[in-house]
């Protein structure tokens, strides 16, 4: 139904630069004013001009050219005598009133830029000294086309050169680039300047050059391999550079080994920004980030958060390799850079922190969210053509990262470590300081292995979607005969398309045997098959997909699924599988397959769980229904439910931690005392609030992972004294961290007048502005009203925010958190022509995917409301 609701505009004509003329290398200056946020450039480049031509065509995006000339070698120099912008496709043309020869010569451009607040291009970001005076630091952020925001250039990722940068800067400034400093001395026309000059880079892209001035303190070691390496922090908070620079020295050998290619650099330098719209960027030597995606205060920073540091480093420095080494030909292969960091980041933590068991975590994390985006008629395949770069913006979400990890862990899977690592090897080497594609990848991993990956991956990368296998089962004497089929799952139910998709399906099978182990290995390439197996005794269960691998959703037939659900009680299916299917059924409900009461039952069968990650599944799937049901009148049913499931896990946990507990342990207590606190049992309610109390006093210090859960409860519960204590602590939270932590929950304060205060709180000075979006996300995310406020909140502010995240992809996150929730039918006509009228380019299919969502819980509420509200009602009854 969504997909008519939709005329896509029309999509503008792109054209990629043309190849007349080509850089070999950027002599760049930059000498930014951090007083008037503009900033001065020269560039002298080396080109080539392939065919003679009397123009040369370059982005350029907000920067004006004061002059421009091209010296042909060993000729005479030429004006250029017109500068041609082309603003809505970024580019300027240079044209020369004689032809320039082919051959090499130098192209010389004096210009000057804004210093902008946008987080992107060479753009300005606020600190405050630890004397409380308010500063900024330049500092740069270029991918996916925003390099020509700081200087003219050719910004493609396959138009590589190398770079001479020289920053002119005050002297009691730090700068930093890609490459280590050579030489620094006085500026001659001032001496309060410094000229600070770096070593040629290697051979690279655009998007990947960057720089930095400001002011920073850093630590500093040694990888065992020889690379220097240093983390970067705020003034006075070296420290907190510890825990990212043990994993980076970790990390850089791992990657070493794991590829067989050494960094190829001599440093690499790991840096917090204080306003960053991503959570960090892969800078070939100069790896920017998040001040909470680096900096943790052994005091003061929670599991998760050391977690998600550990995660980023490992997606960050792998694309010095996967990414910087080698890079993908155009934007349409972004997925194979940004699938790979993803999920090699959970290989890498695996090798620093066994005890994560972050694998598991993956699967809740990213491949279970991947599923449900790409279940969505308003998805899209992993690879897409792209042009204009509002289109490029766009494809940094949930399929490229999530999606593409999920089928690379599958690929990864089908091939074997050993042959997967020999063909990464070969790419690599085959590819460095060029460009590469997806099929490239393909043809090395296809040698490596001998298997067909072109064939089984184009099924997964190059059509949108994924399959559900429908199994059944036989016994024939000590024999098992499984009936398997495919067809493309649905959000919205099964459909009865003539022409339906097929995939090139891995298919493994373990038996209740040996759980962990797979059994059995086929490779589904036709809509269906059967599948006999030995020696299965009738009391066995089968269970498809051992580790949650394929990329699939399950539908079992009845008999089966009875067989295996025994395994989620004595836990004798791992713990990655009982999430898997306790996952399938509840989409499967959702999809109006089964009905969501099947799916409560089941969900009551884990009361003797203890694994975090699968306790997290059920509770994000229990936040969604619970966010359905705020739709109805018996919301404070589902939220006993929860108390119900969630009690005797919180009285095992208890508050405070035991010695012998670890990593997983301190998650999973927080996510279930925030889970009983929010739902209003009782006794968590009290407790939260007595320890709050004596945090807010000073009397005892809340540790670090039992502040969300705390902070949540008490607001949940609170009024507008509560608010205002927290907006003091927010005041006085000297860690970015801690203040993200508060802000995340204050959009749970109940009353409609203290909702309003939150609100208008997200939009003020107090807040950085990438952060904005998450508290406006915690308000539409807590409740009926919430929801309803931030939409209007959004709509009223909508010409700030649109300005403020100008394209980006925090536009996109910022109206999917808002408006996802809804489930009445007449929202998503209102969604859809607020936004026909008020344009925003960056987020146009997440509009799309929002709607269909609206419409799709406004459906799931129909059909299923009265039978989840008897069960809830009879397992309330007292039993007769």
């Amino acid at each position: 139904i969504v997909s008519t609701l939709f005329s896509m505009p029309e999509r503008r004509p792109f054209v990629r630069l043309p190849t007349d003329v080509y850089p070999v290398n950027y002599g760049l200056r930059l000498k930014p004013d951090l007083i008037d946020f503009t900033f001065e450039g020269k560039l002298e480049a080396a080109v080539e001009v392939t065919q003679g031509t009397n123009q040369i065509v370059m982005n350029c995006a907000d920067i004006d050219i004061i002059t421009a000339s091209f010296v042909p070698e060993g000729g005479e120099e030429i004006n250029a005598t017109g500068f041609n912008y082309q603003n809505e496709d970024e580019k300027v043309t240079l044209c020369f009133p004689s032809t320039l020869q082919k051959g090499s010569g130098s192209l010389k451009i004096d210009f000057v830029g804004e210093l902008n607040d946008k987080m992107k291009g060479f753009y300005r970001s606020k600190y405050t000294t630890p004397s409380g005076e308010i500063r900024y630091a330049a500092v740069t952020q270029f991918e996916a086309t925003d390099a020509r925001r700081a200087f003219p250039c050719w910004d493609e990722p396959a138009i590589k050169a190398t770079f001479d940068i020289t920053l002119i800067v005050p002297k009691d400034r730090i700068s930093l680039s890609n490459m280590n400093v050579v030489d620094r001395k006085p500026y001659p026309e001032d001496h309060s300047l410094v000229e600070v000059k770096f070593a040629t880079t290697p051979i690279m892209s655009t998007y990947l050059v960057a720089f930095v001035i400001g002011e920073y303190d850093f630590v500093e070691s040694q990888s065992s391999d020889g690379v220097t390496v240093r983390v970067y922090t705020p003034v006075g908070k070296a420290e907190q550079g510890r825990f990212a620079l043990e994993v980076a020295t970790k990390t850089l050998p791992f990657y070493k080994d794991y590829f067989r290619v050494p960094y190829p650099l001599p440093k690499i330098d790991l840096i917090a920004i204080a306003d960053f719209a991503a959570g960090a960027m892969e800078n070939w030597g100069l790896v920017t980030y998040r001040e909470t995606a680096l900096l943790i205060d052994p005091k003061n920073s929670c599991a998760s958060s050391r977690q998600w540091v550990a995660l980023v480093v490992g997606h960050e420095l792998a694309h010095q390799w996967f990414g910087n080494l080698v890079t993908m030909e155009w934007w349409t292969h972004l997925w194979l850079n940004e699938g790979f960091a993803s999920w090699i980041e959970y290989l890498c933590v695996d090798h620093c922190f066994p005890e994560y068991d972050i694998w598991t975590q993956f699967v809740s994390a990213d491949y279970t969210r991947a599923l449900d985006l790409d279940a969505l008629d308003n998805s899209h395949p992993i690879e897409v053509d792209v042009g204009h770069p509002s289109e490029v913006d766009e494809i940094f979400d949930a399929i490229s990262y999530s999606k593409g990890a999920s089928v690379i862990r599958m690929l990864h899977n089908y091939i074997g470590d050993e042959d997967f690592r020999k063909g990464m090897n070969a790419y690599l080497l085959k590819f460095q300081h060029k460009n590469a594609s997806t099929e490239d990848l393909w043809e090395c991993l296809e040698q490596a292995s001998g298997k067909p990956i072109a064939a089984v991956m184009n099924s997964w990368t190059k059509q949108m979607g994924f399959p559900i296998i429908v199994v059944d089962q036989e016994q024939h004497g000590s024999d098992r005969v499984l009936k398997i089929s495919q067809k493309k799952f649905c959000a919205s139910g099964p459909r009865n398309d003539e022409n339906c998709p097929n995939w090139m399906v891995p298919i493994s099978i373990c038996t209740s045997e040996d759980p962990s182990c797979t059994k059995m290995k086929v490779l589904l390439d036709q809509p269906e098959t059967t599948v006999n197996i030995t020696n299965v005794a009738p009391d066995h269960w089968i269970k498809i997909n051992p580790g949650t691998v394929g990329f699939y959703r399950i539908q079992y037939s009845s008999a089966m699924l009875e067989s295996l659900l025994p395994g989620i009680r004595d836990l004798t299916l791992l713990p990655v599988d009982r999430l898997g299917l306790q996952n399938d059924l509840f989409s499967l409900a959702r999809a109006g397959m089964i009905s969501t009461v099947e799916v409560l039952k089941v969900m009551e069968a884990f009361v003797n769980e203890p694994n975090y990650t699968v306790w997290s599944d059920l509770s994000c799937n229990l936040g969604v229904l619970s966010s359905l049901l705020s739709h109805t009148d018996f919301h404070e049913d589902i939220q006993k439910f929860i108390r119900d499931l969630f009690t005797p896990i919180g009285m095992k946990l208890g508050w405070d931690s035991k010695t012998g507990e670890g990593h997983l342990d301190a998650l999973l207590r927080g996510l279930v005392l925030g889970k009983l606190g929010k739902a209003g049992h009782k006794a968590t309610l009290e407790e939260a609030r007595r320890r709050f109390k004596e945090h807010v006093e000073g009397k005892q210090i809340l540790p670090a992972d039992l502040r969300s859960p705390v902070y949540l409860t008490v607001l949940k519960h609170g009024d507008s004294t509560t608010l205002d204590t927290m907006l003091k602590l927010h005041k006085q939270a000297d860690m970015q961290e801690e203040k993200n932590r508060i802000e995340r929950v204050l959009g749970a304060i109940p009353a409609p007048d203290l909702i309003q205060r939150v609100l208008n709180f997200a939009l003020s000075e107090e807040v950085r502005p990438q952060d904005t979006v998450s508290v406006i996300g915690g308000v539409a995310g807590s409740s009926k009203q919430g929801r309803k406020a931030a939409w209007k909140f959004v709509k009223d502010n909508w010409e700030e925010l649109h300005n403020r995240y100008q394209g980006g992809f925090l536009i996109s996150r910022l109206i999917k958190l808002t408006v996802d929730g809804f489930a009445i039918d007449k929202m998503a006509a209102e969604v859809k022509s607020f936004f026909e009228s008020h344009h925003a380019p960056a987020a146009e299919r997440t509009v799309q995917q929002c709607c269909e969502n609206i419409l799709l819980n406004a459906t799931w509420l129909k059909r299923d409301a009265d039978h989840i509200h008897q069960y809830l009602l009879q397992r309330k009854a007292p039993p007769v």
